[in-house]
């Protein structure tokens, strides 16, 4: 079984918007889907991608993403206690965004990777596993 995988809002904008990262990403998710072994994110990460897509696009622009993400082979989870306490600690440690640092604590929650091309993760490369986009 493939290593699990997290997607932080970097790596789903960049879908979204269709930026040079679009094509490996989207590659992520259709073998996700094909091998029934979907990716993860917060739903922290979730809010940043949406707040993006309304503030840049719209709220119309928003509704046909959210209708997309539904079927989507990933898995949003929520900001729960132990999570939170993870996400605390990184961004104690480390100058980065609190979304950023709830998709690094997935990540090490799941001992997956980290797909993004945010270099605001730099830091973190001996706490978790990142794919560079």
């Amino acid at each position: 079984m493939p290593a699990a995988q997290v997607l932080d809002s970097h790596a789903l904008l960049a879908l979204l918007r269709d930026e040079p990262a679009a094509e490996v990403v989207a590659k992520i998710l259709e073998r996700a889907g094909e091998r029934d072994h979907p990716v993860h994110m917060t739903e922290v990460n979730y809010a940043e991608v949406q707040y993006t897509i309304r503030r840049k696009d719209g709220q119309a622009a928003w509704e046909t993403v959210a209708r997309e993400l539904a079927a989507a082979p990933i898995v949003f989870h929520p900001a729960d206690r132990r999570l939170a306490d993870l996400a605390a600690d990184f961004k104690a440690r480390f100058k980065m965004s609190l979304a950023d640092a709830f998709a690094a604590a997935l990540a090490k929650e799941k001992k997956a990777e980290l797909v993004t091309g945010d270099t605001e993760f730099k830091a973190l490369e001996k706490e978790i596993k990142i794919s560079w986009l």
